[in-house]
């Protein structure tokens, strides 16, 4: 219904942003990795209650905990580690499979299996399981399974392929380029994907149900389903409006205002991304920004009021800012793309 782009590509050269301009996914590209397990779990290939011990990876857990849970499990971020364990040494530069072997020496928050403790290298456990399941690499198994099908061009995986598009978005913190982490893109099953805006709604309407040729209604079921409770989304005024969160493989369910919303939202170094929608209405958002900046995460929530038509504008007004000095994060250009 809605495709608008907004802001610079580029501040330094003054790039506009275009509907082809490409941006990161961050995070919800384990949306990606969990329709993938669900979908081959749907198909019989992939065994969701096999241990992970089971298959040829690098995890090792505190107490060989890797053979007592399940791929699901790992899936429903529930390893029992700390919350991000060893994402820092991820973006100090260390390989992503040598930090999942010394996660045994860990702290763990809980005992695996009992809690939602949010990851990333761990989390991509999932590349390394998906890619002997479907005998291919698992970026190729995403892209061919899912976003070929889906007509995605724009979307893939990999540093290069975003920076050698002729059209992409550069991060920025306030009005600063910044320089190109490729961190991130070493856990491609956590954090990998990227696409323009339209790619990137159309795989909302999948996730919707609207393409069961690709994703059948079966799969996505096994996917979106929570598995383990977690603490309520984002912060702030946002965090207080937010309540009986749950997880799926790579999925967030939440109730907002008595609406039960679902998708993932995303974040590195310069980029920002969301995909929310109720499933109810299929009425949803997907946005990417590239700037740190936290207040466009608000966007999805000022529609599902306005389609609900309690538009008293309380997440989108600006005099909630605090001031902004040195080209602050107020001039961060965006991406927004609202479906419904």
């Amino acid at each position: 219904r809605f495709v608008r782009t907004y802001g610079v590509a580029d501040k330094s050269t003054g790039a506009p942003v275009t509907p082809q301009t490409l941006f990161r996914w961050a995070s919800v590209s384990k949306t990606a990795t969990g329709a993938l397990a669900g979908a081959m779990a749907n198909d019989g290939t992939v065994d969701l209650d096999r241990p992970v011990a089971d298959w040829r990876t690098s995890l090792h857990l505190p107490g060989g905990a890797e053979a007592r849970l399940s791929f699901g499990d790992l899936l429903a971020q529930r390893t029992g580690l700390t919350k991000n364990a060893y994402d820092e040494k991820l973006e100090e530069g260390q390989d992503p499979a040598l930090l999942r072997s010394s996660l045994s020496g860990a702290p763990l928050q809980c005992e695996p299996g009992t809690c939602h403790t949010y990851q990333n290298i761990a989390f991509d456990t999932a590349s390394e399981i998906l890619a002997q399941a479907a005998n291919e690499p698992f970026t190729d198994a995403v892209e061919s399974r899912f976003f070929r099908p889906l007509g995605m061009i724009s979307a893939g995986y990999g540093m290069e392929r975003l920076t050698n598009a002729k059209d992409w978005a550069r991060p920025h913190r306030g009005a600063q380029v910044r320089p190109l982490k490729e961190a991130y893109w070493r856990v491609p099953a956590a954090a990998g994907v990227e696409s323009d805006i339209v790619d990137f709604a159309t795989w909302m309407q999948a996730m919707m149900g609207n393409r069961p040729d690709v994703l059948p209604k079966a799969a996505l079921k096994i996917a979106h389903e929570g598995r383990v409770r977690t603490e309520r989304l984002y912060g702030g005024t946002l965090r207080q409006a937010n309540s009986d969160a749950t997880y799926g493989l790579g999925w967030r369910s939440f109730s907002y205002d008595g609406y039960r919303l679902e998708g993932h939202s995303g974040a590195v170094s310069g980029y920002r991304a969301t995909m929310i929608f109720e499933p109810a209405t299929r009425t949803g958002v997907v946005a990417m920004w590239n700037s740190d900046w936290g207040f466009p995460f608000r966007i999805p929530f000022a529609v599902i009021d306005s389609y609900h038509k309690h538009s008293d504008g309380r997440w989108l007004d600006l005099s909630e800012l605090p001031p902004v000095t040195g080209g602050g994060a107020g001039s961060g250009p965006a991406a927004v793309n609202l479906k419904r």
